[in-house]
């Protein structure tokens, strides 16, 4: 049993850790909570912290991931594959779920809540020197983190765009490009090819470049941007077409398909440049993806009887690929929890969901957050039939308690709703 001041100071650890995240999130402008005014149009902040820092992402070696879609569970597999091959390895992932520390793990176990506050207790003159956002902190926090550790490797995906993302000062063993559409238009350009320039920004020197999925209008992009820095690019589906592969997966997205033929492609890369990663590491690695990283919030089934399954899927083009999957599922009655953030295209992703379900329409607790309110009008205008309940359990509660066995309950819409599932 814990003796009394042993408890205190546990509490007084807790509430340290709170108040350096507190600091972090007040003082630091965080494009998860605000939007696009904390968006910085250069890397200068990043290459100024990392240099009074040692330069520590020039200490380990890296494999860099970027796309709209796909990028998050792309980097997990391929750290879950590398972890099962014996290597020492980072990941670096954004926006977290339950807790910041999940940003930053090294074989699948997240950075210790006192190694985040010293770091920010050693640094608070350079963060208030500087005035990083809160992104480009975190970002080199987990570089220091990374070459203090020695990691063999570490997987590193992008947060936003690609070519002017704090993550792209490391010059990686190769980097990865899942799938590009549309989504941060008001920062990334609102057409396939500017958005496509961005993401192409994270191509480098000599760096293999590996884009997973052919797209016809932009692929050109990627061929002559690879061309003119004498990198060597493939299309993962060309390597390791979707229909050929036969990997059991632990993520159970039907959509993680389109993600596996670029994650191959990532490991033929890191084979040929002398990782030994075998077949039997490869089918470890994908069966046990979420058992070796942690991963959360992907096609995940919260329970049963009735079905309960999230997703953080907040575009267009992944709310189709989660649609799709649903319309293949058997179940009565279909029960949708749904919020969304303000700078999405609401109109065109509502204008997508299925019209015979009942919707339950909440607002995360974030200030980028759509008003709830608003959302349930404009689903009215679109015919679809619902209730209004801000909070995110609260109307999974309403859900349940409306839902038969049978029926099938979905919650989505936006990262930050998955985020407040109580029982994630």
């Amino acid at each position: 049993m814990l003796n009394s001041f042993a408890i205190f100071a546990i509490i007084s650890r807790l509430m340290d850790f709170q108040q350096t995240l507190d600091y972090l999130f007040s003082a630091l402008p965080m494009y998860q909570r605000i939007g696009k005014s904390a968006y910085k149009k250069n890397l200068d902040n990043t290459l100024a912290l990392c240099e009074a820092l040692g330069n520590p992402q020039t200490q380990f070696k890296s494999v860099h991931i970027a796309g709209t879609n796909g990028k998050g569970s792309s980097a997990h597999m391929i750290s879950a594959i590398l972890q099962s091959a014996g290597y020492k390895t980072g990941l670096y992932t954004s926006p977290h779920l339950k807790s910041f520390t999940e940003r930053i793990r090294i074989n699948g176990i997240e950075i210790l809540e006192q190694a985040v506050i010293d770091f920010v207790m050693d640094h608070k003159h350079l963060i208030e020197e500087i005035k990083p956002s809160f992104f480009e902190i975190t970002v080199v926090m987990a570089f220091e983190y990374f070459a203090r550790q020695k990691v063999d490797i570490a997987v590193i995906e992008v947060g936003l765009g690609g070519r002017l993302d704090s993550t792209n000062v490391i010059t990686p063993e190769v980097s990865l490009i899942t799938n590009i559409s549309l989504d941060h238009q008001e920062m990334l350009g609102d057409t396939l090819p500017l958005i496509a320039i961005e993401k192409a920004g994270i191509i480098k020197e000599g760096v293999p470049i590996v884009i997973g999925q052919r797209q016809i209008e932009i692929e050109d992009i990627f061929i002559n941007r690879a061309s003119a820095l004498n990198s060597p690019i493939v299309f993962g589906e060309d390597q390791f077409p979707i229909d050929e592969n036969n990997f059991d997966l632990q993520l159970r997205g039907d959509y993680q398909q389109n993600n596996l033929p670029g994650v191959l492609s990532i490991v033929d890369h890191l084979v040929k440049k002398g990782y030994k990663i075998t077949h039997d590491h490869i089918q470890n690695g994908l069966i046990n993806t979420s058992d070796l990283t942690g991963l959360k919030g992907r096609w995940q089934i919260l329970q049963e009887d009735p079905a309960m399954i999230c997703d953080t899927g907040h575009n267009v083009a992944g709310i189709q690929l989660i649609l799709k999957q649903l319309s293949r599922m058997a179940y009565n009655q279909l029960h949708i929890v749904w919020g969304m953030v303000d700078d999405k295209d609401s109109e065109s992703v509502l204008s997508l969901l299925p019209n015979e379900a009942k919707y339950y329409f909440c607002q995360a607790n974030v200030p980028r957050a759509k008003k709830a309110q608003l959302l349930f009008e404009e689903a009215n205008i679109m015919g679809l039939d619902g209730v209004l309940i801000e909070d995110v359990n609260e109307s999974i509660n309403a859900a349940s308690q409306n839902a038969d066995k049978s029926d099938l309950i979905f919650i989505g819409g936006s990262t930050f709703v998955v985020a407040e599932i109580a029982n994630l």
